[in-house]
């Protein structure tokens, strides 16, 4: 199985900085998509930025302009940087990875990491 290890959560103040990062563990892995999600207790999981391996990026309207998502497709890894961070940013971000379904044989393989704590107080 494939496992996504998440880190760079933590305390901040409102208007500070966080960079999260996420690796994906395998030397054989063919990734299409990257991305982070979150979830504040009482609410779905919702996007918040995806990077496809070419280097195009989604990101939720309520973070664009504050955040940055990047990867480094050698490593299996993606980043997220969170700038001007607010408290309705306070949640748990899970890293998330989909596999390129041509190297699959059109199989579906969507991999989560455990989800880092990010909290953003007032």
């Amino acid at each position: 199985q494939v496992q996504l290890v998440e880190s760079g959560g933590g305390l901040v103040q409102a208007g500070g900085s966080l960079r999260l990062s996420c690796a994906a563990s395998g030397s054989n892995l063919n990734i299409d998509v990257m991305g982070w999600y979150r979830q504040a207790p009482g609410k779905q999981r919702d996007l918040v930025a995806s990077i496809t391996r070419r280097g195009t990026t989604n990101y939720a309207n309520s973070v664009k302009g504050r955040f940055t998502i990047s990867r480094d497709s050698a490593r299996n890894a993606v980043y997220l940087q969170m700038d001007s961070l607010a408290p309705d940013d306070t949640a748990v971000y899970f890293c998330n990875a989909v596999l390129d379904r041509s190297y699959y044989f059109g199989r579906s393989y969507n991999y989560w990491g455990q989800g880092t704590q990010v909290t953003v107080s007032s």
